[in-house]
């Protein structure tokens, strides 16, 4: 086991989220924020049903988890999440302060945190996210290239 017990188990509730995406049509990401060992925030894609490009699972987990902690700042908070994240997402992550990333599967199209940019290793930013990836990379990739290959057949 390369990560502690804990770290598993809040990336599958991450993993639960972007089935719940899946269900309703959306691309199949999920994330939570965690604090103390407590899920404080949740998110999944929203970005069809609410009309919103904005509207990614990062966004909403750390929305969420702002509204808990009432405080823009997420120190000493870990965001995990299915996929690794845009460069929308990975600004948020860092103007937010989350102390850890933890992300199952690379996007190659898209990521910022290491396949298309690698942002937070730039150090050009005002925080240092420290980042972690692998937790549960082939159900992770499973679900979206699952989505992606009905999304094209139905076409």
């Amino acid at each position: 086991m390369l990560f502690d017990e804990n770290k598993y188990k809040f990336m599958f509730e991450a993993l639960k989220l972007a089935e719940i995406a899946y269900e309703e049509d959306e691309v199949p990401i999920g994330a939570v924020v965690v604090k103390d060992n407590r899920i404080i925030g949740r998110g999944y894609n929203q970005v069809e049903r609410l009309n919103d490009p904005t509207a990614h699972a990062e966004i909403l987990a750390i929305t969420s988890a702002a509204n808990t902690l009432e405080s823009k700042q997420l120190n000493e908070c870990d965001l995990y999440v299915t996929v690794e994240p845009c460069v929308m997402c990975t600004g948020a992550i860092t103007l937010s302060k989350i102390e850890n990333l933890y992300f199952a599967a690379y996007e190659p199209k898209t990521g910022a945190c290491g396949s298309l940019y690698n942002i937070p290793e730039e150090n050009k930013l005002n925080h240092k996210v420290n980042i972690y990836s692998g937790i549960y990379e082939l159900e992770a990739t499973s679900i979206l290239k699952n989505y992606f290959r009905i999304k094209r057949n139905s076409k």
